[in-house]
């Protein structure tokens, strides 16, 4: 999967915890994110989940009934807290972050490397 693809999908299938207009520390949000990923990467049931969750935002992308689009949106957010509360912090911060911005590449790619172990 594409890593621009995974970022736009982990920001589409989660709900913002930060308020509107409130900017992301980038640099923190960067090493925050290095840290996950190394952790779910290091942990092969946390990989396993985090592919999972990719699985189900793909189906969701395609699901055209709005009902089983919640329903795949509510087990994407239990297999998050699965992943623990860093990594939801860390996708919830992703909604404040241009994916188009050279910050949003760079948050890309670090979750890049996590995509091909789902591969």
């Amino acid at each position: 999967m594409q890593p621009l693809l995974t970022f736009a999908i982990l920001l589409i299938c989660t709900l913002s915890l930060q308020a509107q207009g409130q900017q992301p520390d980038v640099a923190k949000l960067k090493a925050d994110a290095r840290k996950v990923v190394g952790t779910i990467g290091a942990d092969r049931a946390k990989t396993q989940i985090y592919c999972q969750i990719l699985d189900l935002s793909d189906q969701a992308d395609q699901e055209n009934d709005s009902k089983k689009r919640m329903d795949i949106s509510q087990k994407i957010d239990l297999l998050q807290k699965k992943l623990g509360s860093d990594f939801v912090a860390v996708v919830h911060a992703l909604d404040d972050v241009n994916p188009d911005s050279p910050d949003g590449q760079e948050l890309s790619s670090i979750f890049g490397s996590l995509d091909e172990s789902c591969e």
